[in-house]
């Protein structure tokens, strides 16, 4: 008896955990999964190189595609994370950002929010992101956006997080250079996020 009770607790214990690991990283648990977008982090902002390689697991496959990443090759596109200001504190909706970079040594890139459920805010106000084809640069060669959950009413170029929860932001390189791609830490510039105050917050 004693050997059928420790048989079925192990069979148990196998099927949650099983279970458990791949609901974890598939991303289905609200935790991010450790091990993706870790393995190279530049100024705050984490990318896996694994996503859109065949070296990918099954459970960065599972995690990509639960997120809807597209995955493209690294060669093709590379996907930077960032779920914290610059302070390190978490990026939520109730409160006003400036989002202010250089343009990268790549062929196109774009920076968008992703609300707490991964996609897109929903609401209406069709301001997802910003990239190089809408960002205005100034004489110092620097962009910025204001991302909070109204629009700022000042001209300046606005991300709404409006219904997004707490927030992440996915910076996209398409044909970074060779040097973005061999050595991210020295020769990638990536956005600075400026908490501006928050909803409630003492001025």
């Amino acid at each position: 008896m004693g050997t059928l009770i420790r048989w079925l607790v192990t069979l148990v214990l196998a099927i949650f955990t099983g279970l458990g690991s791949a609901l974890f990283m598939s991303g289905w648990l609200t935790v991010n999964p450790p091990g993706l977008f870790r393995t190279i982090e530049v100024d705050g902002w984490t990318s896996d190189p694994a996503i859109g390689s065949p070296a990918a697991g099954p459970y960065t496959r599972a995690y990509v595609a639960r997120r809807g990443l597209l995955g493209l090759r690294r060669e093709e596109a590379t996907y930077y994370l960032r779920i914290e200001d610059d302070a390190g504190r978490r990026l939520r909706e109730d409160c006003a950002y400036v989002l202010e970079g250089e343009v990268p040594d790549a062929r196109w890139w774009s920076v968008t929010l992703y609300a707490d459920d991964y996609y897109l805010a929903q609401n209406d106000d069709d301001a997802h992101s910003i990239d190089m084809t809408r960002a205005l640069i100034d004489t110092d060669g620097v962009w910025r956006a204001a991302i909070q959950p109204a629009d700022p009413g000042d001209g300046s170029f606005w991300i709404s997080s409006r219904n997004a929860g707490q927030f992440d932001l996915i910076y996209r390189l398409y044909n970074a250079s060779p040097a973005v791609l061999e050595t991210p830490e020295t020769a990638l510039v990536t956005p600075r996020i400026i908490r501006l105050g928050c909803l409630g917050e003492a001025s």
